[in-house]
């Protein structure tokens, strides 16, 4: 068996997009992805139509909590995704694949849920490319 790609999402805040597709990640493909989120411009906390809209999916978002990028060590990292519609400055020799998913935080709840259910996709098929062959180094989704 092959060691988990350490995968590290981010976004704005680190209060929505890159929480959610940590936590997807971690309850569909903790075989394949060790996962971390951070954003460029952290939030206070997780935004709570985001705890509301995994709870729904019977995703955990417990013990969760907003981290910087400036806190992470990104050359630990196999693969990062950028969320942070462009925000990200790039560093480190990961290989970067931008997921252009729009920021929920200030978006009514089923438009929250909308992009909820787009992460949810994105990290599946990450996880399936992962449990199926080596990760590819480039790519926009």
């Amino acid at each position: 068996m092959t060691k988990p790609k350490r995968v590290l999402f981010v976004c704005i805040g680190n209060s929505c997009r890159s929480q959610m597709a940590e936590a997807f990640a971690r309850a569909y493909g903790r075989d394949v992805v060790a996962p971390a989120s951070a954003g460029v411009y952290p939030a206070n906390v997780i935004a709570p139509d985001t705890m509301r809209a995994m709870a729904e999916r019977h995703v955990n978002l417990n013990g969760q909590f907003p981290k910087s990028i400036e806190q992470v060590d990104r050359s630990q990292f196999d693969l990062i995704i950028d969320m942070s519609e462009g925000e990200m400055e790039p560093e480190g020799r990961a290989p970067v694949r931008v997921w252009n998913v729009p920021d929920p935080v200030i978006m009514g709840y089923q438009d929250h849920c909308q992009v909820r259910n787009q992460i949810e996709q994105l990290v599946l098929d990450l996880v399936q490319e992962l449990r199926g062959k080596k990760l590819k180094t480039a790519g926009r989704h």
